[in-house]
């Protein structure tokens, strides 16, 4: 595998490591089942190619992007908090719409920005080459949006929203609105899948509207490896986790496809995840196996 191969797999990496910490206050924080990440995900790519391509600044389209993206998360929450609709089919109904939503955005199926400044453009570096540029800026960002979720939930408001997926009864028995905390919570989770979607579709040089479909298997996958990883109770921790497993996730994945004795090609991505999330959710379970005294 090349130099530049590496790159790309870290970029992409660190991208998809902002879906998995949306993923992990969903899944992992509130216990709410969310494929909304399929729809917010090109959301922001969308939101962001459109306001570019319309002579925008990018920081100001990326803003756009991460607001529209917590807007579908609100709504999916309001769908399951107001309207009674079960969390999983609230999820499904925000994600269908958002695709026609995102045609609408758009105008056309993709949105070229080859020749449009990006947030890269305007952040690299003139003695730093474009390919080298990208990941350690990506880089940045990730360890800037780590260190504000870490914080936020170490706050009584973060504690709050964490014991609500927890335990929701308790969690109201000590007067927490639940209900303002699950939307908040779906609003910051796909805020984040946005912003992956925003700076995705800059450095990819345009956004298409296919570009999120299995968005939310890499985003279960990089959790699910993350916490194989590194098993962590603590919140900082498990942030990382997720990272890491974004970034081990997009490595072996292309190790896969540039293996030529294997024979994978592009069109097998989804059965090179399936296979990795599978040895994942093998681990855990060889490793308490293994502890003596498991099966006294």
């Amino acid at each position: 595998m090349s130099f530049f191969s590496l790159l790309g797999a870290l970029e992409i990496g660190l991208v998809f490591s902002l879906v998995a910490l949306g993923v992990l206050i969903s899944f992992r924080l509130l216990r709410f089942p969310d494929l909304t990440v399929d729809g917010s995900f090109p959301l922001g790519a969308a939101v962001a190619a459109t306001m570019i391509s319309a002579g925008f600044n990018p920081f100001a389209a990326t803003g756009c992007a991460i607001m529209a993206g917590a807007l579908a998360g609100w709504v999916t929450g309001w769908l399951n908090i107001k309207l009674r609709i079960m969390d999983l089919l609230a999820s499904i109904l925000v994600m269908i719409a958002l695709y026609s939503i995102n045609l609408r955005v758009m105008g056309r199926p993709n949105v070229p920005l080859i020749t449009e400044p990006t947030v890269y453009t305007m952040l690299q570096p003139k003695w730093l080459s474009d390919y080298m540029a990208r990941p350690l800026i990506l880089l940045v960002v990730v360890i800037a949006c780590k260190l504000l979720l870490d914080w936020f939930l170490s706050t009584e408001l973060g504690l709050a929203l964490r014991a609500t997926g927890a335990n929701p009864r308790m969690a109201r028995a000590q007067g927490v609105n639940t209900g303002r905390l699950v939307l908040g919570g779906m609003a910051l989770s796909n805020a984040l899948v946005a912003l992956a979607g925003a700076l995705f579709a800059q450095a990819q040089g345009g956004a298409d509207i296919s570009m999120g479909l299995g968005t939310i298997v890499i985003g279960l996958a990089a959790v699910i490896v993350g916490e194989s990883l590194l098993p962590a109770r603590r919140i900082a921790l498990a942030t990382l986790a997720v990272i890491l497993g974004a970034i081990v996730y997009r490595f072996f994945v292309t190790l896969a496809l540039n293996i030529d004795f294997i024979g994978l090609q592009a069109q097998d991505l989804n059965l090179v995840t399936a296979v990795l999330v599978t040895i994942a959710l093998v681990i855990p379970r060889l490793r308490r196996r293994r502890r003596p005294g498991q099966g006294a």
